[in-house]
């Protein structure tokens, strides 16, 4: 990497996702009674706006990938989760956002703690689904290929 002090200014000015690929991470957290959390994307969220997810967000330097989606979850909606395995690895590339993301996403299961919405700017709603009743219609398109590898590997 160029470390002169001219290539530190373009580093800061680049914006993940849309100057250079994102790396991401989402969460298929269940309940004991079958359900799966859900979380609607706000006016202010990165991309695919108003849209359904399961929640996740962006790996940060030196973090493991189960330990973002951990402290994604916290951050953004206050309750625990147990990482389980790895569900899928997504190419989200969204060329009317001129954003490309890969992202990973984990089979967990609800911990503890009560849902709520940290960030209102980034997230309009949540709510536990069960897996028929899930809006696919509004689905990002991340979580609508993680959907369909979940319900493959796991909810049939």
């Amino acid at each position: 990497m160029d470390r002169r002090p001219e290539s530190r200014y373009y580093l800061l000015i680049m914006r993940i996702g849309i100057d250079y690929i994102g790396v991401g991470v989402g969460a298929v957290i269940t309940r004991s009674d079958g359900k799966v959390f859900l979380a609607k994307r706000g006016k202010a969220a990165r991309n695919e706006r108003h849209r359904w997810e399961f929640p996740g967000g962006s790996v940060e330097f030196g973090e493991t990938l189960e330990h973002a989606v951990v402290r994604e979850v916290r951050e953004e909606y206050d309750f625990d989760i147990i990482v389980h395995r790895l569900l899928d690895v997504i190419d989200h590339i969204l060329p009317h956002e001129h954003q490309h993301w890969v992202s990973s996403t984990f089979l967990c299961s609800y911990a503890g703690g009560v849902p709520r919405i940290m960030e209102p700017h980034k997230c309009d709603q949540i709510r536990w689904f069960a897996v028929d009743d899930i809006p696919r219609e509004l689905l990002t398109s991340a979580s609508l290929k993680s959907l369909a590898d979940f319900e493959e590997q796991v909810a049939r």
